[in-house]
């Protein structure tokens, strides 16, 4: 079994104070990578850290809000040193049928998943272009790939997320920074356990595996994107849903 060493290496999880986020922030640290956890709140982003333990550090940082993103980077990077590994999973939904959709509704939706990507790309690029390293791994959806009714503006936010990161890594790549997505289907999250049986039922019949996936499938694929092993990687969305999109 090939092991993998992020030793290191600064990691930026956005919106890792629980689920997906949570799962691949306690990823890279397993693998030696400090980490530095983000949320809303700053409180719940120390929780998870202290629970990390040495290594890893909570911050608030609002994805929506420019200068919370330069003030947490800025943090980070006093307490953690230079972000190496940024990682965009900070996501919201409001979903609506189109018809229902309101400006507000899709206006938050973009500013939080596509242009929260944006900010934080935007803030580690001088360093990592300056050290001619890094990776960004932005957390897009299945979403972005197929549509889906009553989520136009989550599409669209994830849709854009994949093109703007195959931009990026257009952009950048002659810098060593490599640019990729994941692409996660249906996980097995606080937001599918709110899911009525029957719901839930006529997903499983969509998937060819025919189960929910794990937080942890998809942190796997984020570790992977991470490493060494990825080197020769960039500009790709690599898509893990237990063969629902095929």
């Amino acid at each position: 079994m090939t092991t993998i060493d992020l030793t290191g290496q600064v990691a930026f999880v956005t919106g890792s104070t629980r689920g997906i986020g949570r799962a691949v922030a306690e990823r890279l640290h397993a693998s030696g990578a400090k980490v530095a956890i983000l949320g809303r709140q700053a409180e719940p982003a120390s929780e998870v850290a202290r629970a990390l333990g040495a290594g890893a550090a909570g911050f608030a940082c609002d994805v929506s809000n420019t200068a919370s993103v330069e003030q947490a980077i800025a943090a980070v990077e006093q307490a953690l040193g230079p972000v190496s590994i940024l990682v965009n999973n900070a996501g919201v939904t409001r979903d609506n049928l189109l018809l229902r959709l309101t400006e507000e509704e899709w206006d938050v939706v973009l500013d939080a998943n596509l242009k929260g990507a944006f900010r934080t790309t935007k803030a580690v690029l001088k360093g990592m272009m300056k050290r001619r390293a890094g990776r960004i791994i932005n957390i897009t959806s299945i979403v972005g790939l197929t549509g889906n009714k009553g989520q136009a503006n989550y599409a669209a936010s994830k849709a854009g997320l994949i093109g703007f990161t195959k931009s990026v890594a257009k952009e950048y790549a002659s810098r060593n920074i490599l640019a990729n997505c994941v692409a996660p289907g249906f996980i097995d999250t606080e937001m599918t356990a709110a899911l009525p049986a029957e719901v839930r039922q006529a997903l499983l019949g969509q998937i060819a595996l025919g189960r929910l996936g794990a937080p942890g499938n998809i942190a796997d694929a984020v570790l992977f994107l991470a490493s060494e092993l990825a080197s020769y990687i960039t500009g790709q969305v690599l898509v893990v849903d237990g063969g629902m999109v095929v």
